[in-house]
């Protein structure tokens, strides 16, 4: 797990970056503490910052080279198949100086070309420079585990690993409009678009290839979805259930490879209670961490968590939080942030991959089981809108009361309330808007109510409406849950959830490992049908039913709480003179020129009204946004 970056100049105007590359690469230290090192030939560059986890001598820097010189490589991530690759290798005659998963991918690149990368299981963004051809191979995994960002003009192609790198080489810093919009609707902004024009994110399941001067980009990996494969699935529930079990052990086995201390995440969940579950019977030390809330006791699921670590004997450690904790780290997330984000949870997978890195350098986590197997409380939302039925009519037809009544994420109560006031919207929607509502914190309207009339303009109606297309590319009127899901892999997961962990856990120097995106656990999910997934009475339905038996019962009795950062006490009460004198103050709302002075007025007068529901979550999107440019645009 490292950090990379690099120049690949088409002039001699290109070339001068050549002489930013140490900065660039000095700007993600964090992402690789350990070493660090740098390859030129003539207008090629490649820089690295290293995280050791595999061989950790001087064998395994990076950039790594061929026996004959011919080859570079940087690379971030690890390949954990790369014991077999490596011994296929050896049976054709070649040699290994090093223990990496690095080495591997670069003899078989020698051996086979570009189309070895599918031979990869892992998680990976690298760059291979040829000196002899004069050519760069640059590609990113399957589903975005691990970030790369491109910039290409007439005179360069840059990557990163980071925005902060990209903006070390001393790149034009151009806001892009549209996806202002669409972060302001979202709380981060959808790929392959960035935060600046110009810096795109390299789609996962795709590679670059620059020869000559000219740039291909081809896709070599996508989900192997087929809504007829899927209605003709040969093998009973049963046959499912014990092919998942197999399936996930064998990929969580696979995560447990390492020259470091490893541990796991246990959120009291069933998805990482069935990584720890599976780990377990592969090792009899394992370290499992959690995160408590002193101050929040409807969040706190600590106690599932002791369960299944006392069931499988794990040594256990539990972060205990105040809310005073959360609120210390507040500002070291704002200021690792260097493109505008605001999944407000980022803040606690800060603080345990920050209090984990203290004991152990990998942790395996159970993300991405939500996504591919209908895990999310908006899935059984949808599953029953399509569905319909009797309590679906009666819900939509009390959206008046559910409009009157106080609605809030951080009751039991206020946030029934406020789900059956989304239901009821759902209801009367198209397939295409009600993803696309369920999926966002504020709807168009809401958007363009706080821009000021110029950044409306800047927007471009055309490619907003463009890339609002091409997310909902998949959804279709008469589709099912797991076009949904297939969607979700795209947006939700790539641009929110993988983002989040990997800035936070980079940040603190932890590698975190999901063995639920094996890509062959991901495979064998979206050649399940629907009703494997989820039904009326239960979400996630075959992980729950496959994995029952090593889960301690008490995990299948309680609701799931996803966890709220206490923003709205911080907003009333400790941030409250950052707000009003301050990011969102009219005096530099107005200097600044992009959002309407009336518009935000508006929304702050609702959050220190005695109703302000949930206008947190787009506060936040704010203080984040605005925070992030004065430490970056200013």
């Amino acid at each position: 797990m490292c950090g990379i970056s690099g120049v690949y100049a088409f002039s001699d105007i290109g070339r001068d970056f050549l002489d930013k590359l140490k900065a660039s690469t000095d700007a993600i230290a964090s992402r690789g503490p350990d070493s660090q090192g740098h390859f030129f030939h003539d207008h090629c560059g490649l820089g690295h910052r290293r995280l050791s986890i595999l061989d950790l001598t001087a064998d395994g820097a990076q950039p790594m080279y061929d026996e004959s010189g011919r080859y570079s490589i940087v690379f971030n991530g690890e390949i954990f198949n790369f014991p077999k690759l490596k011994k296929r290798l050896k049976d054709s005659g070649y040699t290994f100086f090093s223990g990496t998963d690095t080495e591997v991918i670069l003899k078989l690149y020698i051996q086979e070309g570009k189309g070895f990368i599918k031979r990869l299981n892992g998680f990976f963004a690298f760059a291979i420079y040829d000196k002899e051809e004069d050519s760069l191979f640059i590609a990113r995994d399957r589903y975005g585990e691990k970030p790369l960002l491109i910039y290409k003009d007439e005179d360069k192609l840059l990557f990163a690993s980071e925005m902060k790198a990209m903006l070390a080489f001393g790149i034009a810093r151009k806001l892009d409009y549209a996806s202002l919009y669409q972060y302001l609707q979202f709380n981060y902004i959808p790929g392959p678009a960035s935060i600046f024009k110009g810096v795109k994110k390299l789609e996962p399941g795709h590679y670059l290839f620059i020869k000559k001067n000219k740039v291909y980009k081809k896709a070599w990996y996508k989900i192997p979805y087929d809504k007829r494969k899927v209605k003709t699935q040969p093998l009973t529930y049963q046959e499912q259930q014990e092919k998942l079990v197999k399936l996930l052990d064998e990929a969580t086995q696979r995560r447990m490879i390492s020259d470091v201390p490893l541990g796991a995440f246990l959120s009291g969940g069933i998805d990482s209670s069935v990584v720890v579950a599976l780990a377990s019977r592969h090792t009899d030390k394992l370290n499992t961490f959690s995160i408590g809330y002193k101050d929040e006791p409807f969040f706190d699921e600590t106690h599932y968590a002791e369960l299944v670590a006392k069931k499988y004997k794990t040594n256990h450690t539990v972060f205990s939080l105040t809310n005073q904790d959360l609120y210390d780290h507040l500002f070291d997330v704002l200021d690792y942030t260097d493109e505008p984000f605001a999944d407000s949870s980022a803040l606690a997978v800060y603080i345990l991959s920050k209090r984990t890195r203290e004991k152990v350098t990998v942790a395996l986590s159970g993300d991405g089981a939500d996504e591919i197997f209908a895990g999310y409380n908006k899935h059984m939302g949808d599953f029953k809108v399509r569905q319909g039925g009797f309590a679906a009519e009666v819900i939509t037809g009390l959206s008046p009361l559910w409009e009157m009544l106080p609605k809030s994420r951080n009751s039991p109560l206020g946030n029934k309330i406020r789900q059956f006031q989304r239901f009821a919207e759902g209801m009367t929607a198209s397939a295409k808007s009600r993803y696309y509502n369920w999926a966002t914190f504020a709807d168009e309207d809401e958007v363009k109510s706080i821009l000021c009339k110029r950044s409306k303009k800047m927007v471009g109606k055309g490619m907003y409406k463009k890339r609002k297309k091409q997310i909902l590319e998949h959804i279709h009127q008469d589709g099912d849950i797991n076009e949904v899901l297939y969607t979700d892999m795209q947006l939700v997961l790539q641009n929110d959830m993988l983002v989040k962990v990997d800035l936070m856990s980079m940040a603190n120097s932890l590698e975190v490992r999901t063995p639920f995106l094996d890509y062959k656990v991901v495979d064998f999910a979206f050649s399940l049908p629907q009703s494997s997934k989820i039904d009326n009475s239960m979400k996630k339905k075959i992980v729950q039913d496959a994995f029952r038996s090593m889960l301690p019962e008490e995990l299948y009795k309680r609701p799931k709480h996803g966890f709220e950062v206490p923003l709205l006490k911080w907003f009333q009460n400790e941030l409250r003179p950052m707000i009003t004198d301050d990011l969102l103050s009219d005096e530099f709302i107005e200097a600044q020129g992009i959002f309407s002075v009336d518009g935000i007025r508006k929304l702050k007068a609702k959050l220190f009204s005695k109703n302000p529901e949930d206008i947190h979550a787009r506060i936040w999107a704010l203080i984040v946004f605005q925070y992030w440019w004065k430490k970056w645009m200013s």
